[in-house]
């Protein structure tokens, strides 16, 4: 046995919950579990709101197609303002710059709650804070996610991932569920409180981090450092197929937006809390299970083949008439989504700290923008058709040209643990 592959054994955790359950390391990062602790807390938060608006978007138009719409209005404020976001996240202080979009994002919210005890029930108003919410949002992200290598080890970044992963699905699977019994008891008021109330934490973990400033030469935030940021991924094949095979699985297979419609139609209401809460419990099971995740050498199969898994198991969800069955598949769903997600993301995060701002930005208004185009077309097509055409052709789909994207770029398969 050689030197190294004694050291490889030596460092291989022992025992099979070793060896597969979640990395916790990167919280011993004192600023990193401060602020781990509160995504978590207002993540739980922002889930009621993000049951509440689709269901009230709903229950004021009784339309899919306006459920897809309002998710998609958020879509050019989202882009424009991540990519924006994300070289502001590499021209200033980045604790600075998270504290002011998170307050934003606190100031809409409190904008939502007014409209619910007001009772106006306007859904052009509702599309407006929606904008707004998503405007604050693509600037907080890209921020959120560039500062964690700052925050641990380079070696716990991937590890870092899945925790943020695992813990926003945790609170997907909670939050939806939550709202789904504060909604028809006190109202999308209670809802939208909820969330006003819970994201405070957030603000107390960002003014506890330290500072963090810009490393790298002086940028402005303008349009030629943006453009510096596109031109660096225009030169990296792998991020924007990771980028392109992510866009393909939400536009395509995404049904959230079906899911007001199906619960009206054929589940009832008190299905919405457990169709809004199944990706995320099949995330938070594949993220207390991933201790396997880091240890994968082919990643790039690893990727495609959760993509395609995360396609058939969408159609198989839409395809059954059971409830249980389709929480069961929309779960297996989120696994596989989970998966991908954490090998996209320590892709990106591999990249120059300088450039982590810009990347990030654009990763955020991919991986944001496209449920919301999957919403509109998931929206579109069942008012065109009908709700279980629209959710099972969506995820065949996702499968067919994930599959196709691995056969046309063999640099996607080649991704491995060793790649730059």
């Amino acid at each position: 046995m050689t030197a190294v592959e004694d050291a490889a054994q030596r460092e291989e955790p022992k025992g099979w919950l070793r060896r597969h359950a979640i990395d916790v390391r990167p919280l011993r990062h004192s600023a990193y579990r401060r602020i781990f602790i509160g995504n978590a807390v207002s993540f739980f938060g922002v889930q009621f709101t993000a049951v509440a608006v689709p269901v009230q978007v709903y229950a004021i138009t009784k339309s899919a197609l306006w459920v897809g719409v309002a998710s998609f209005v958020g879509l050019v404020p989202l882009i424009v303002f991540s990519i924006w976001g994300g070289a502001i996240a590499d021209a200033f202080d980045r604790r600075k710059v998270l504290l002011v979009s998170s307050t934003m994002m606190w100031l809409t919210t409190l904008g939502l709650l007014a409209q619910a005890v007001l009772h106006l029930d306007n859904a052009w108003l509702m599309l407006g804070l929606i904008a707004a919410q998503s405007a604050a949002f693509g600037i907080n992200s890209p921020v959120r996610q560039a500062i964690i290598p700052s925050l641990v080890g380079p070696e716990e970044v991937a590890s870092a991932n899945t925790l943020g992963f695992t813990i926003s699905n945790a609170a997907a699977i909670g939050g939806p569920v939550g709202a789904g019994l504060v909604i028809p008891a006190f109202g999308f008021s209670a809802a939208y409180l909820v969330d006003a109330i819970m994201f405070t934490v957030v603000l107390w973990a960002t003014l506890r981090l330290p500072a963090l400033p810009p490393t790298g030469d002086k940028h402005s935030a303008g349009l030629r450092d943006i453009g510096i940021g596109l031109r660096f991924l225009a030169g990296h094949r792998l991020i924007l197929l990771t980028f392109a095979i992510d866009i393909a699985a939400m536009v395509l297979a995404m049904p959230k937006a079906l899911f007001p419609v199906v619960a009206d139609q054929r589940f009832g209401e008190s299905s919405l809390g457990w169709l809004y809460s199944s990706i995320a419990i099949g995330a938070v099971l594949a993220g207390l299970t991933s201790g396997w995740i880091n240890r994968v050498r082919r990643r790039g199969i690893a990727l495609v083949g959760a993509v395609v898994g995360w396609g058939l198991a969408v159609a198989a969800a839409g395809a059954v008439p059971w409830l249980w069955a389709c929480v069961a598949f929309m779960a297996l769903a989120g696994a596989a989504d989970m998966i991908s997600g954490v090998y996209r993301q320590t892709v990106l995060l591999g990249a120059p700290d300088e450039m982590r701002g810009r990347l990030q930005g654009v990763f955020f208004a991919v991986v944001a923008g496209g449920p919301r185009l999957g919403d509109l077309r998931a929206g579109s097509v069942a008012d065109w058709t009908d709700a279980t055409f629209s959710w099972v052709a969506g995820g065949i789909a996702a499968a067919v040209v994930a599959v196709l994207l691995g056969a046309a770029f063999p640099v996607l398969l080649r991704y491995t643990d060793k790649t730059p």
